[in-house]
C-alpha cells in the first residue's frame, strides 16, 4: 500500500504523498485515508521556514479523486462522435479492440499513421502514461506524435538560443537578495510558480524590494506584492522592452563592461534599437503608440531597472503563448544582460522557464522510451527543433487539428488513421476548438484513457479509466523552483475497475506480441530509479526513508543563481552557445532564415494584433491565463473550487459601457473561429481593449454551435510563432450582449 503513519483516531492511515498536476508547483501532501477513501488533505509538515505551503486545489484534491464522475469502468462509443453516449464492456474486450486496430492500422497504412497524443495531465516519473505508451509503440514499429509544449515552446527557444540551456532561474530563497522585482506577466499567486514562490515574494517585500508589475490585468500577485500595476497590450511586450533598451543605451545606463565580457551581437542589437538598421528608433513614444503604456512610464522603468542593483526581472511564459512569444524573452534576456543582472545573486537572467537544476520537474521517465522507428526515417522539421538539432518527423501540438484533417496533402508527415490518447484533454487545451471538432469527428479510430468524461474523452470509440496519483506510488520532481524531490506513495487501491496507464500498455504489450514490457514491480523500478539515477537524485541514498517521509528537502549552501559559475569563471566555464557566449544575435537563428525568428530579438506586428486590418470587425484582444481554481481543465467539475470564483469573461468598463453590458449579464464573445456564452465580470482590473477568459473551462458546443462550456480555446488560433510558441495570446474578438447581437 505503500508508506503510511497510524493515527490516534481508529481506522485512519495518514500517507505522504503528493500532487502531480501540471501545474507550477508539487505540494507535499498527507492524505488521511480510513475504509479506502480519502477523509482528509493536509499540507507540508515542516517548519515555516521551509514549509511548501498547500495551494487551493491540493486542498480540495479529495474531491477530485472521489468524485461520483470518475470513470470507473472501459466502455465503447455506441452514439455519434462527440455526444458522449457509451456502453460498459470488459477490459479483454476494449484491450483487444485497440490492440486489433493498432495492429490493423500499422499492416494496412503503415505505423506513421498511429497518433500517439501525450500530454502534461499528470507529470511523474513511472506512471507518465505518454512515456509507458510511446516506449510500446517504439517496440511495436513506431507512430507519429507531436512537439512543441504549450505552455513553454517560445520560452525553450528564445532559452536554449541565447544562452543554450532551459536552466535560467535562481532559487526563491535569492529574491531576498534583490532591491527591484520586475512581474512582466507572471501571476505565481494563481498559477503557484513553484510551490513556496509567493511566501518568498512576500519576504523579499518585506525585506525592502520594490515590486512592479507589467500586465493586462491587475493581477492576484499585483494586488497582493506590487507598488506599481503598468497595464501594457498583449503581444506588445517586447516593444516596450526594446524601448527600454534605447533609453539605457541614449542615457549610458548599460553595462557595457558585461556585455563586452559575455556576450555576442550587442551591436546588432543596438543598431536595431537605435534605428540605424532601418531608420526607425525605437523610443518611448514609439513603443508607447504600440502597447497603450506611456512614454515618461517606459522610461522611467528603464531608468530604475538600469540604476537599481541587483534587481530581478522576473518574465514568464504567459506572454510567450503568443505570437510574439520567443522575442519577449529573448528581449527580456537581452535586458538582464544589459543591466549586468545574469549570474548575480538577486538579479535574474530572464527566459520566463525559472527552473534551476536540483529537483528540476522536466519530464523523465524511470524507463526510457528508446527510439522511434518512424522518426529515424523521417526529415528535420524546418522551425524550433532546428536549435536543438534534433531530426525527428512531428507535428506541431497547436496544429494537430488540421494534421489529422489534411495529412500528407497539407504538409504532413502523415495521414493519420488513429489516435491514441492519454495524459491529456487537447480538444480542450490547443487552439480552435471547434476545428478539434471536427478532426476528432472524422478519425476513424479514437482510443483514450481518462480519469473523467472530459471534452475530448467524449469522442472516443473506445475509452479506459485510469487511476488518479492518489492510487499509484510515483517520483515527482517540482518546477520550477525546488530543491526537493518528492516520493507519492499509494494512498489507495485503485478505484472501480481503474488501471494506471502502465498498466495499460504492458496488458496491450502482451496482446500485440511485446515480451518483457515491464518486468518489474512498480516499487522495483521506482527504487532502480532512484538509486541507479544519480543525475535525477544525486543526494538520495536511502529510499526507504525518502519513500516514508515522502519528501527529500535539498540542503543549499547558498541560493541557486542561473549562471553565476559563467560569470565568476568564465574561461573555464563558457555558455553552452556556439560561441560561448550569451548569444544576444545567434548565428544558428539566422542560419533558420525565417523572418518570424530573427537572430536579434525584435518587435514585429503579427497577425490578429491590434494592428491587423481584421481588428475594424474584431477589436478586442483576448487573454487567457490560467485560473486559480483549476490546472488546466483538471479539477474544473470539483464543488469547492467552482465555488471558489465563477467562469466569466473580464471587460474594462469603457468597453462593457460602450456594448451596453452589465456586471453580471450573460454575453456573446465570438470571431470566425466561433462563439462561446459567458457572464461578464465588468471590472477597472483589466486594461481597455483587453478582455479576459480563464483556459481551461470544458468545451460544449449547443445544437447552435455556440460553446455553452465557454472554453477560451474555441476562440483561439491553431497557430504557431518562428520559434514554435502556441498562439493562445494572440487572437482578436468581438463582444455582444446575449440576445443583442
Amino acid at each position: 500500500m505503500g508508506a503510511e503513519h497510524t493515527q490516534s483516531e481508529p481506522g485512519v492511515r495518514i500517507v505522504p504523498a503528493t500532487s502531480t498536476f501540471d501545474c507550477g508547483g508539487r505540494c507535499p501532501l498527507r492524505l488521511h485515508v480510513k475504509d479506502n477513501r480519502i477523509i482528509r488533505v493536509e499540507g507540508d509538515a515542516a517548519p515555516e521556514e521551509k514549509q511548501l505551503r498547500t495551494c487551493l486545489r491540493c486542498r480540495a484534491y479529495r474531491q477530485y479523486v472521489h468524485h461520483p464522475d470518475r470513470l470507473m469502468y472501459p466502455q465503447k462509443r455506441v452514439g455519434p462522435k462527440g455526444k458522449g453516449e457509451f456502453e460498459r464492456i470488459t477490459w479483454d474486450e476494449a484491450l483487444d479492440t485497440l490492440a486489433s486496430k493498432l495492429i490493423e492500422t500499422k499492416e494496412t497504412y503503415g505505423p506513421e499513421s498511429i497518433f500517439l497524443m501525450t500530454g502534461g495531465g499528470y507529470l511523474a516519473s513511472l506512471h507518465n502514461g505518454g512515456l509507458a505508451a510511446q516506449r510500446l509503440l517504439n517496440q511495436f514499429g513506431g507512430c507519429t506524435t507531436h512537439y512543441g509544449n504549450i505552455s513553454s515552446e517560445g520560452a525553450v527557444w528564445a532559452s536554449l538560443t541565447q544562452y543554450g540551456s532551459v536552466m535560467v532561474g535562481n532559487s526563491r530563497e535569492d529574491l531576498m537578495n534583490s532591491k527591484l522585482v520586475i512581474l512582466w506577466g507572471w501571476d505565481p499567486a494563481r498559477m503557484i510558480s513553484g510551490t513556496g514562490t509567493m511566501y518568498h515574494l512576500i519576504r523579499a517585500k518585506e525585506n525592502g524590494a520594490r515590486m512592479i508589475c507589467v500586465e493586462p490585468r491587475y493581477t492576484d500577485t499585483a494586488a497582493t506584492l506590487a507598488e506599481q500595476w503598468i497595464p501594457i497590450y498583449p503581444g506588445t511586450d517586447t516593444a516596450m522592452m526594446v524601448a527600454m533598451a534605447y533609453v539605457m543605451i541614449d542615457e549610458g545606463l548599460h553595462d557595457q563592461a558585461f556585455l563586452d565580457k559575455y556576450t555576442v551581437g550587442f551591436d546588432q542589437f543596438k543598431d536595431y534599437v537605435m534605428g540605424t538598421e532601418d531608420g526607425t528608433p525605437k523610443t518611448p513614444r514609439w513603443a508607447a503608440d504600440i502597447c497603450g503604456v506611456e512614454a515618461e512610464t517606459i522610461a522611467a522603468l528603464a531608468r530604475e531597472y538600469a540604476s537599481t542593483k541587483p534587481a530581478a526581472l522576473m518574465d514568464c511564459q504567459g506572454p510567450a503563448r503568443s505570437a510574439m512569444g520567443e522575442q519577449y524573452n529573448r528581449c527580456a534576456m537581452t535586458l538582464c544582460a544589459m543591466t549586468g543582472n545574469v549570474g548575480r545573486p538577486g538579479g535574474s537572467a530572464g527566459g520566463g522557464l525559472m527552473g534551476i537544476p536540483v529537483g528540476h520537474m522536466f519530464r523523465m521517465s524511470a524507463i526510457p522510451p528508446g527510439k522511434n522507428p518512424v522518426e529515424l526515417k523521417g526529415p528535420k522539421v524546418k522551425g524550433t527543433l532546428d536549435i536543438r538539432d534534433r531530426v525527428i518527423m512531428r507535428v506541431h501540438i497547436n496544429t494537430l487539428w488540421d494534421a489529422m484533417l489534411k495529412g500528407k496533402a497539407g504538409g504532413y508527415p502523415a495521414d493519420l488513421k488513429m489516435a491514441w490518447s492519454m495524459c491529456n484533454n487537447y480538444l480542450n487545451q490547443i487552439g480552435n476548438s471547434n476545428k478539434g471538432h471536427q478532426a476528432l469527428s472524422q478519425l476513424s479510430f479514437f482510443a483514450v484513457q481518462e480519469l473523467f468524461m472530459t471534452a475530448q474523452a467524449r469522442y472516443a470509440d473506445i475509452l479506459l479509466p485510469v487511476t488518479s496519483a492518489a492510487e499509484r506510488s510515483d517520483l515527482t520532481r517540482p518546477w520550477p523552483s525546488g530543491p526537493y524531490y518528492c516520493f507519492s506513495n499509494r494512498a489507495i487501491e485503485p478505484l472501480g475497475e481503474a488501471k494506471s496507464d502502465l498498466d495499460i500498455a504492458g496488458l496491450l504489450a502482451e496482446r500485440l506480441g511485446i515480451e518483457e514490457f515491464n518486468p518489474f514491480s512498480e516499487d522495483d523500478i521506482l527504487k532502480l530509479f532512484v538509486e541507479k539515477n544519480p543525475e535525477t537524485a544525486p543526494q538520495i541514498t536511502d529510499f526507504e526513508k525518502f519513500k516514508k517521509e515522502g519528501i527529500y528537502r535539498v540542503e543549499l549552501e547558498r541560493p541557486i543563481v542561473a549562471f553565476r559559475e559563467q560569470i565568476e569563471d568564465f574561461e573555464n566555464h563558457p555558455f553552452d552557445t556556439p560561441s560561448g557566449k550569451i548569444e544576444i544575435f545567434s548565428q544558428r537563428a539566422a542560419d533558420m532564415e525565417k523572418p518570424d525568428a530573427p537572430p536579434i530579438p525584435k518587435y514585429m506586428s503579427t497577425a490578429e494584433d491590434r494592428t491587423d486590418p481584421l481588428a475594424e470587425k474584431y477589436p478586442l484582444q483576448l487573454l487567457t491565463p490560467h485560473a486559480k481554481n483549476r490546472v488546466h481543465s483538471e479539477m474544473h467539475q470539483v464543488p469547492w473550487l467552482r465555488e471558489v470564483e465563477p467562469h466569466c469573461m473580464w471587460i474594462n468598463p469603457v468597453d462593457a459601457g460602450a456594448r451596453g453590458i452589465v456586471d453580471g449579464n450573460e454575453v456573446f464573445v465570438f470571431n470566425d473561429r466561433g462563439k462561446v456564452a459567458i457572464e461578464a465580470w465588468v471590472t477597472l482590473r483589466i486594461k481597455p481593449g483587453v478582455v479576459c477568459i480563464f483556459e481551461g473551462a470544458w468545451y460544449d458546443p449547443d445544437e447552435e454551435g455556440v460553446d455553452r462550456g465557454a472554453c477560451a480555446n474555441t476562440l483561439t488560433r491553431d497557430a504557431y510563432s518562428g520559434g514554435g510558441a502556441a498562439l493562445m495570446n494572440t487572437s482578436l474578438v468581438q463582444v455582444a450582449k446575449a440576445g443583442g447581437e
